[in-house]
């Protein structure tokens, strides 16, 4: 593809985080022709970019799987490119233990480069969202700001996997507000150090490590009440995860200064932590994550909002495309604590629907992981990075679907959609 106006695909994925490449990957893979468009260099978003190194959340809490298909073939291929040891158990910042992989974000660069080319989707990196044309119900074209220029792309559809809902947002969509007493959730700047000795931490009881973090949160070191650290495969290093930045990510101004105050911030952590931690004597910080971590901006009304109750019943949907299993999680942007409340007994899922990626307000539109239709609190659950791939291998399928049968996704035959994701490999309720 060249850098021209009148470029038209099926499907156009904007954002080429974990939800995005598998959007792509699975609209490419039934056939349609597919460009993602990415604003960095790579792909991977939150876990690369943001360098959120673990996925966590596949399982119920009694181990049964809940997330497979591409999610799982990306697992399957970081582990055979030695970028992972697999999954494995870890405890979450209150001591409840959830199972995870964590990963090497450089080697899921080249995992996801390797997926994305191999489908058969063409590729834009350091491009971003320069306009959006909508008629009526419809997005009728999509305008680019690339190294080429400006490219404008026709699509039959769309997928916004771009966290922040660029395209929609840009399109008028109707977006789920703040309710009262709601606030964003604050971001993350991740850092790494090393070397280190991780015996020391690994054997450290939860008291002990809450002890260490109050005393780093008061001496302003720590911006919330917990330690959370993860090995980097196959090093001495490890990444941290102990700084809370406030902030509107879709405000310019806002999000610069936060960046700035994120590296600040991860600066002072680095020093307590060499200075406090058992193990990270001799450790010095060695990088920071290239850009900071968000966990919340804009929430798109879809055609059904899920619920915190939803999460508590179990509620499995007629129209489920997802499930899941990972506890309420919201972080206080005004504190240092954290909500992050487990619900139900070892065997209780709850599930996604289909409706809740698509926009009321538009008809050749969908949305992959952060930002699909859920209140503030159950977005606490959903936001989890293995949920954000399987909604996003749904979001490339029924896009796929709809482009080729000049439909709206929300008129797609559901079982059709869904023997589609089952044959890719997807879990979903009987």
């Amino acid at each position: 593809m060249t850098a021209s106006t009148g470029i038209s695909v099926d499907v156009l994925v904007v954002g080429g985080g974990v939800a995005g490449v598998c959007a792509a990957v699975a609209a490419a893979r039934q056939g349609a022709k597919t460009m993602i468009v990415e604003r960095n260099g790579f792909f991977g978003g939150a876990a690369t970019a943001s360098a959120v190194v673990q996925f966590m959340g596949w399982n119920t809490a009694g181990g049964t799987p809940l997330i497979g298909g591409i999610a799982r073939e990306v697992v399957e291929r970081l582990v055979a490119a030695g970028g992972s040891a697999g999954p494995d158990i870890g405890v979450l910042s209150t001591g409840l233990p959830i199972d995870r992989v964590v990963f090497d974000p450089d080697v899921l660069k080249v995992v996801f480069d390797e997926m994305i080319l191999e489908a058969g989707a063409a590729v834009l990196f350091h491009s971003m969202v320069a306009a959006v044309e909508r008629r009526g119900r419809t997005i009728a074209s999509v305008s680019l700001l690339t190294k080429s220029g400006a490219i404008d792309v026709t699509p039959k559809a769309v997928v916004d996997s771009s966290g922040d809902l660029e395209v929609l947002s840009r399109a008028d969509c109707d977006m789920l507000p703040l309710e009262a007493g709601e606030t964003l959730q604050p971001a993350t700047m991740y850092f790494r150090m090393g070397p280190a000795d991780l015996g020391p931490y690994n054997g450290m009881g939860p008291e002990e490590r809450m002890a260490i973090a109050r005393r780093g949160v008061a001496e302003g070191a720590l911006g919330r009440l917990a330690i959370s650290c993860y090995a980097v495969p196959g090093t001495s290093d490890a990444w941290f995860n102990v700084t809370r930045i406030a902030v509107d990510g879709t405000d310019a101004f806002a999000l610069a200064a936060a960046e700035i105050e994120g590296r600040r911030a991860s600066l002072k952590a680095a020093r307590f932590i060499a200075a406090n931690l058992p193990g990270f004597e001799r450790a010095r910080l060695n990088g920071f994550a290239p850009q900071l971590g968000i966990r919340e901006t804009r929430r798109v009304r879809g055609h059904i909002v899920v619920t915190e109750q939803d999460l508590r019943g179990g509620r499995i949907f007629s129209d489920a495309i997802a499930l899941a299993a990972f506890p309420i999680d919201v972080h206080d942007a005004k504190g240092v604590g954290t909500r992050l409340e487990r619900v139900g007994g070892p065997d209780h899922r709850y599930s996604i629907p289909l409706r809740a990626l698509i926009p009321v307000s538009l008809d050749n539109a969908v949305v992959a992981g952060r930002g699909i239709s859920a209140t503030h609190t159950a977005f606490g659950a959903l936001r989890i990075m293995p949920q954000a791939m399987a909604t996003g291998q749904a979001a490339g399928a029924v896009a796929a679907l709809a482009a080729q049968g000049n439909a709206s996704p929300i008129d797609v035959p559901f079982e059709r959609l869904r023997q589609v994701l089952t044959d890719g490999g997807a879990i979903l309720p009987n």
